[in-house]
């Protein structure tokens, strides 16, 4: 048994018959506490949300792959060819997959506004900042029943504002709107009814204050060198 990281989330991987290798996905650390992101998201919610929602899609999707082929595959591969299984993988995948992207872009002490080559394409495709934010909240808040909001790069290089629902991202060769995430908001209720009940407007215009627009541009600059976008 050997151990890689990939995008901060720990494989273990293990030798199986043939000679190919099955990773067992697991629970990425956190790299802040529970309580840092308060009083934006409180301690519970995030604690819960981590520990009992994501580690059962942890769970379910390894359980979904246990003797196939899907056990082979890294969690991109895996969403990129999505259709060839079955629901339990999607859900439980695409569970996996947009909750590692959702921790990882949250912080304590974000960089509250992009800079550099994103602040450049967002003013391209969007005009500004605020439009940008404007749109996505309102991809956000327009999402029926649970669901996310995305900052997807397309397969053309260019920015675009999507939403998908349950636990679908743009990455998935289902998806309507194809594109590699670079910044995920979770819409599902589990992600901040504790704290703001059933009002989704009043937790996306909170949820500004601890995106990390540092951590988005790092994300912008491995989508556009991603071979994943040849593949769209």
């Amino acid at each position: 048994m050997n151990k890689n990281i990939l995008n901060g989330t720990l494989l273990v991987l293990f030798a199986v018959p043939g000679g190919l290798t099955a990773q067992v996905h697991e629970l990425p650390n956190l790299s802040y506490k529970y309580a840092d992101l308060e009083p934006h998201i409180d301690a519970m919610t995030m604690e819960i949300h981590h520990t009992k929602h994501h580690q059962g899609y942890v769970n379910n999707l390894n359980n979904a792959i246990e003797g196939t082929d899907a056990a082979t595959l890294n969690i991109e591969e895996l969403m990129m060819n999505i259709s060839k299984y079955s629901t339990a993988v999607r859900n439980n995948g695409g569970g996996h997959y947009n909750h590692s992207l959702f921790w990882k872009i949250l912080s304590p002490k974000p960089q509250l506004k992009p800079s550099g080559e994103l602040m450049e394409m967002i003013d391209e495709e969007f005009g500004n900042f605020d439009n940008l934010k404007s749109e996505l909240s309102k991809a956000g808040a327009t999402r029926f029943g649970s669901g996310w909001a995305w900052l997807i790069v397309t397969p053309e290089g260019k920015l675009a504002v999507t939403s998908t629902p349950n636990q679908d991202n743009p990455l998935m060769d289902i998806a309507e709107v194809r594109g590699i995430p670079i910044l995920g908001i979770d819409v599902w209720e589990h992600a901040y009814y504790l704290k703001y009940q059933n009002k989704r407007p009043d937790y996306l215009e909170a949820i500004w204050k601890v995106i990390d627009w540092e951590k988005v541009e790092k994300n912008l600059e491995d989508a556009i060198q991603s071979p994943l976008l040849k593949k769209m």
